[in-house]
């Protein structure tokens, strides 16, 4: 089962949609199985996180910012924007895919993890996520 799924990022920086994924998977969910995603742009990621408090999702924003900075004047990449080519290497310093396993119909996430769409542009964006549902 393929479903897809348009999130809307109003910034730059971790957005939740865990529940997004787990309302989606629910209208086709298998007992068991797994939820694999994928984010269809080069300047964004997907991962596994800290759900409970919001300041470790604020050091990782703050962390990952630090360690690639806009403006570095080794970037030639600079037509779209001075956050594009930071966006880039965050994407590929990350994740553009994950999986999560299906257990008794339910996304097996940890007591304090929640699936985040990390955004690395400043502006608003549409990104588009495939969810594959297998057995």
């Amino acid at each position: 089962m393929i479903i897809q799924l348009t999130v809307a990022t109003p910034r730059q920086g971790l957005h939740s949609i865990t529940d997004q994924v787990r309302s989606a998977i629910a209208r086709h969910c298998p007992e068991s199985g797994l939820c694999s995603l994928f984010v269809r742009h080069t300047s964004a990621s997907l991962l596994v996180q800290e759900n409970y408090d919001i300041t470790a999702q604020r050091d990782l924003e703050a962390w990952l910012n630090r360690l690639v900075p806009e403006n570095d004047p080794l970037y030639t990449h600079t037509l779209e924007g001075a956050d594009d080519m930071p966006a880039h290497i965050k994407s590929m310093l990350t994740a553009v895919n994950l999986s999560v396993p299906i257990i008794a119909g339910e996304l097996a996430l940890g007591t304090w993890q929640g699936i985040y769409l990390w955004e690395h542009r400043h502006g608003a964006h549409q990104r588009e996520i495939v969810i594959h549902i297998g057995e």
